[in-house]
């Protein structure tokens, strides 16, 4: 007899209590790792500099998300080359 999950398969008993014990520990071995993660970022001393870092990144990406949806959108690369003179731009000032 073989277990598996697959169409027209539903977990009774046994395999359901077994499923959720495998979510369950996927998920806190999960956490374990984000919160060992997160502990050592709150140990750098570049803290600030590394928060403003991800901040530019999230917007970069954003941006280039919006792009992609919006209609007549500009090319990925250009996108990226405007970046890097805006960039450059502001590193002189």
């Amino acid at each position: 007899m073989t277990h598996g999950i697959g169409p027209g398969h539903v977990p009774r008993g046994n395999d359901a209590a077994l499923l959720a014990a495998g979510i369950a520990d996927m998920t806190v071995s999960g956490l374990t790792t984000v919160l060992r993660g997160v502990r050592g970022l709150l140990d750098r001393a570049d803290m600030g500099e590394l928060a403003d870092e991800g901040q530019q990144e999230l917007k970069a990406r954003g941006r280039l998300a919006l792009d992609r949806f919006a209609a007549g959108s500009p090319a990925h690369l250009e996108v990226l080359a405007q970046h890097v003179t805006a960039r450059r731009g502001s590193a002189d000032d």
